[in-house]
């Protein structure tokens, strides 16, 4: 029986370790963002993010990127891509491009169209 409660508890544990680290964090303190309009400090607070954001204020929203590719510059500006992947619950990706700094286009992965059958 001893064996039984232990083992519960340990798995009780597991449980909530994981929920910790699967919790969103804060990734700015509140001096780093309060140079920013009040709407890029609400977005950032709120987790989101919207085109004519900076890198910087985008990773305070989000964090880090999984990845990020630095393209080929286009007319002179300088761009980049960065992805974000989820993973719990529903498979989600992400694609930001950031031109001269400034998130420019948020691509979500494409959903794939399911076959109707025959009939």
């Amino acid at each position: 029986m001893k064996r039984i409660e232990l083992s519960l508890f340990a798995f009780a544990i597991s449980i909530l370790f994981l929920i910790g680290c699967a919790s969103e964090r804060v990734r700015y303190t509140y001096d780093e963002i309060k140079g920013y309009p009040q709407n890029i400090q609400e977005l950032i607070m709120k987790g989101e993010i919207s085109t004519g954001m900076t890198k910087q204020q985008v990773r305070y929203a989000w964090g880090a990127p999984d990845r990020t590719t630095i393209l080929e510059p286009l007319d002179g500006k300088a761009r980049e891509e960065w992805i974000y992947t989820k993973l719990f619950g529903v498979y989600e990706e992400k694609r930001l491009l950031f031109i001269d700094d400034k998130l420019s286009y948020i691509i979500p992965e494409p959903k794939k169209p399911q076959k109707q059958e025959e009939q």
